[in-house]
Formats: C-alpha cells, structure tokens, sequence
C-alpha cells in the first residue's frame, strides 16, 4: 500500500525536487520508502508502505532492460499465480513484489493486461518505447487515482493534495461537486471538488502520449453481469469455493494482519473465514461511544470476539474525542465527504496502526448482497418518490441538505449547481439493462456512486492517514459479480435483506445476530453538538470569509438558532464545519497538516 505521484510533460525534462515535493505530501501512505525515476518526458514516485517483499520491492520497479516502469498502490492477490503463468511466458522477474506482475502483464497483453489482475490497485505504467503513460483504477475503486491537466503536463497522485503544489494558482472550487457534497455527503463521478482536478473511474484506463493527448478505456463494469435464475443450495455451493478463494488471496501478507469487528453481519463473516483459513489466533478491534444515548455495537462486537477466541481490543470515547478527530479528518479525507463514520474509523486505524500494517474490513457487503433498507421500499413509495424526482425509479431521489435550510442559506451558486446534484445517480440508473430488476438497479448505482466515492473513501483514507492498509474481500470484483447476479428472492424476503449472505452464514455465526434488525455504523454527532462548542462554532462560522462567500449568513445563523432548540441541523452545520477547516487546509494555507488531536476550532479562520 502506497502513495504514488508524477507526471509527464509536452516538453522538457521532469523536475525531481518537484517530485519528491509531490511524494512527500504523501508519506502518511507510505513511510517505508520514497522512490523517484525519470524516463524522457515522464517522472513518477512512490511512498511505500512495505507489505509484501519488504526487502526487495522497492519502487519504482523495472522490467529487466528497463523500458518500462511502474509505481503502484494496493495489492495484486493473484500474483503467485500471475508469476507463475507469467514467468512459464518467458518473462524474468526481479523482485518477489505481487506489483511487479503489473509490469510483465502489460508486457505480455498489451491493453488486455489489466483482466488479469484480481486485487486493489491504482498505478502508473511508463512504457520508454512507446513513450506513453498508463494509469488504471481497479475494478470497483477501491484505490484512489486523481489526475489534472495542464498547459504543460499531464499529472496524477493518489490524492488532491499531491497535485496542489504543482497548480499554476491557488486551487478554485468547483460548485457542481460542492453541492452534490451538500445534497449527497459526496461528490461522484470525474469532477472533484477543486475544479481541474479529475478522477479516474473505477475500472478504467488512460494513456497519455508526449502530445498529452489522453485515451481512455473501460476494461470492467458490473453492467456486464448477467441476471441468473438460481436456487440457494447452488449459489451457497458456488459461494463455499468463490469466498474460500478470495479469503486465501486476501490473507497474503508478509506482515501481521488484524479485523476491525463493527458488530454487523459483514464483519463477523470475515472473522469467521479468518478463524477457519488461519492457525493463528485474530487480533480484532472495534470502537464505541461513552455518555452517549444512542445503542452502540461494541456489545455484539465482543460476542464475536468471544466466539472465535480474537485478541480483541474495544475502543470508547466521547464526543469531546470525535469532535478533536475532525481537522485530522477533514486534511486525510482530501475530498469533501461528510460521512461521520470517518471520524470514530480514523481513531480506530490510530490505534490499529500502533502495531500492525493491514487490517480486513467489511465494507461493500450491503451493496453486494442488497443490505439496505433503502432497496426494500413498497412499490407505492418508490411511485411517489418516482413522480417527485424522476430518472432513478424512485431511488436516492431525497437530497441531504433539507429543504427548510436550501433557499436561506445556500448563496446563489450552490442553489443553481444544486440542481444537477442528482446527476451521477440518474446516470447510473439509466445505463442498467432493460432485463435487470429494481433491486439490482439499485446496487449498481450505490456500487458506482456511494460505494467507491463514500465508504471506499472512507476506508481508504482514514486508515492511510496511519499507514494502515485496510483489505475489502466483499469488494472482491468476483464476489460483486456472484452477488449482483443473484436472484431477488436471495437478495430481499420478509423485510429483511442480504438473505443470501445471512442464510450461507449460518453454519458460522448465531441466527439471532445475523438477523437482527440493522443498525449500520453511526456517530451521535447530534447529541454532542451543544452547549458552549456550539457557541463558539457559530461565531466562528458566521465570521468566515469562505463560508459568507458561498452561503448567506442570515441562514448560517438560523441553523445555530435551531440546533439550539432542538430543531436538528447538526448536518447542516457539519457540513458547513467541515467545509472551513478544509478550505483553510486546502486552499488558504496548502501544506498544513492537523495532528490527530486538535480543537477544530482553531482550524477555522
């Protein structure tokens, strides 16, 4: 796991104290290592976080006449398998890096290279002879990959903030990806919140020539699964073989790995596989909340540590602690994404990360297997949602930001991108095929939207901000194919979802915990914001100049009379939090950087 930067450019040589500037906004994702080449046109570098070969893969790696040259993130899982096919193909391998069967994929298919691989990456491929640059996500976007385009250069990093320092002005907002966070708690599709900053979708390639001229190509879609009439015992045989194959690539590591426990489903089928793939005993963490109302999962976390014997550690804290995470947060989160999660998943990958390098999570398990409630609505509710905001069959059609608040508080930008903040969501809708149902429409667009540009966000990014990497075995490309294929009467009964995955677990966990009703990760953010934080919040907020720029104050201030009484705005005013540290970490002062433990306060100007 690591951080990767770089560029190519249409005339000229590379700068390499350039690059390493580039790289060292990304140490937090590899502390291990720092390597820069430069080939002609094109500069890359890598931070590394060592997990596999921690003597030998060194990066940036090279075929053996070094013609072509790599920088990667992630982990390639079938690269025993991969070296062996490849090396029986004549290629010569110099390292024991699972990266390295990038390069000789490549070498060997061409564009076709990339079906090869099973695993999470984002990389840099320069090929001297060709003296083009290839980038390429994986499948389901696991791994994060940005890129800008400017008058001189094409570049690339693994974050935003790995490209600010090469900008030619001080990076401007772009206000369709403001107001989907706003409306969404994300922003999806190409556009990122700094303008000229782009993504590279999920399961996508690009290559740039020196005349940066960029082709780009899809090499997988989940629009390709095929819907199949199938009965449970079948599935659950097909099943046994497909997770034993994808928990032993998974649990490829030179280093100790662990499982954070949240109590739900998903996770406890992890420590499941792990108690039976692996001799050694699990170490598991999970998190909980002290002085808190609302019912947390640290409870059924530990009945399933108690069950398969983990070395568990439960984490508590209070909402003085949460609040103290955010700027740490916001700076890791690079994007504006308001998913309060992050907050109590970056404390946990603190405490992970004092001892261990890799952690497996569970997210993508309710996309997969039809989890949510919001897939379960009656046909009469999606008919009304449907009439309300065509385009997505009645799905996701209720913005965030809530109507009371829009017309007083947003400024006259945001209210007019916020228009267009459904976009990414009636686009995926519309691409389904005709044959697919309700249900599966739905999963598709949460796993081309929320799930790569949310929870994989998350995921991704609270724990790199400690050099953890965190392993999702249900966003398996292979397993979201079996899941998405299945037949509704597996995915949805009874009020209850994710039949299929509860129903094959429960040989390995007790009934009454997997089919309890679902309570999902959350943080009582509402119950903490008051008192004399919530005083001093508003003074700050109405007082900056980011905030009066983009919002009315009028409105700002009425969100603060509300919460005070008792009329929730706390997202409103999370959202509006978070958008001032951010614009001070990112825009005012770039390079700054917030310890784990700071009052957000100071972080506002």
């Amino acid at each position: 796991m690591c951080g990767i930067a770089g560029y190519i450019r249409k005339d000229g040589l590379p700068d390499a104290s350039e690059l390493r500037r580039m790289a060292d906004t990304l140490r937090h994702r590899g502390p291990d290592d720092l390597g820069v080449h430069i080939s002609g046109p094109a500069g890359i570098a890598q931070t590394r976080l060592s997990i596999i070969d921690l003597s030998g893969g060194h990066q940036p790696l090279f075929d053996a006449d070094r013609t072509l040259a790599l920088v990667a993130n992630g982990e390639i899982y079938n690269y025993l398998e991969l070296t062996e096919d490849l090396s029986a193909r004549g290629r010569r391998f110099l390292t024991h890096s699972d990266s390295e069967t990038i390069l000789h994929a490549y070498a060997e298919h061409g564009r076709r290279f990339l079906s090869h691989l099973h695993g999470m990456f984002a990389f840099a491929l320069y090929d001297e002879r060709r003296r083009e640059l290839i980038l390429a996500r994986d499948r389901l976007g696991i791994k994060p990959l940005y890129y800008v385009e400017l008058a001189d250069r094409f570049a690339f990093a693994s974050e935003i903030k790995a490209l600010l320092p090469i900008l030619p002005r001080a990076p401007e907002l772009d206000a369709g990806a403001f107001a989907q966070f706003l409306e969404n708690q994300f922003s999806a599709g190409e556009q990122t919140i700094v303008h000229g900053i782009r993504r590279v979708l999920p399961g996508e390639a690009l290559a740039v020539g020196v005349d940066l001229r960029v082709e780009r190509w899809r090499y997988w879609s989940p629009l390709d699964v095929a819907p199949r009439r199938i009965g449970f015992d079948q599935a659950a045989e097909e099943f046994d073989a497909l997770m034993e194959r994808v928990m032993l690539e998974h649990m490829r590591a030179d280093v100790p790995y662990g499982l954070f426990l949240s109590g739900g489903v998903d996770s406890g089928v992890l420590a499941a596989m792990l108690h039976k793939y692996q001799d050694k005993r699990i170490r598991s963490f999970s998190i909980g909340y002290r002085a808190a109302r609302q019912v947390g999962e640290l409870a059924d976390a530990e009945r399933i540590a108690r069950l398969f014997d983990t070395d568990h550690t439960a984490v508590e804290v209070d909402g003085d602690r949460v609040f103290r995470r955010i700027p740490h947060m916001v700076w890791a989160t690079d994007e504006l994404m308001r998913d309060y999660a992050c907050l109590p998943t970056s404390i946990l990958a603190e405490a992970a990360g004092r001892e261990l390098k890799v952690v497996l999570t569970g997210e993508g398990g309710d996309e997969v297997f039809a989890g949510y409630g919001r897939y379960r609505e009656s046909p009469l509710v999606r008919f009304f949602k449907r009439i309300r905001a065509p385009g997505t069959g009645g799905f996701r059609t209720r913005g965030q930001w809530r109507r009371r608040y829009r017309r007083g508080t947003l400024g006259p930008e945001l209210l007019a991108a916020r228009r267009a903040a459904r976009a990414p969501f009636i686009h995926a809708w519309q691409q389904t095929p005709d044959d697919w149902t309700h249900t599966q429409r739905c999963q598709y667009t949460d796993l081309t939207t929320a799930l790569p540009e949310n929870l994989l966000l998350k995921a991704d990014r609270m724990l790199m901000g400690f050099a953890l990497e965190g392993r999702v075995p249900f966003v398996d490309h292979r397993i979201v194919e079996f899941g998405l294929s299945l037949p509704d009467d597996l995915k949805l009964s009874s009020g209850q979802g994710k039949i299929f995955l509860k129903r094959w677990a429960e040989r390995h966990l007790p009934k009454d915990h997997l089919y309890r009703k679902k309570r999902g990760f959350h943080v009582p953010i509402g119950e903490w914001l008051r008192g004399p934080f919530l005083d001093a919040l508003a003074d700050k907020l109405t007082t900056n100049a980011a905030v009066r720029q983009w919002f009315d104050v009028t409105g700002v201030r009425r969100l603060f009379a509300d919460q005070r009484a008792g009329r929730s705005a706390g997202r409103e005013i999370m959202c509006l939090t978070q958008f001032a540290i951010w614009h001070r970490l990112f825009v005012e002062q770039p390079g700054s950087r917030p310890t784990p433990e700071e009052d957000p306060l100071d972080w506002i100007s």
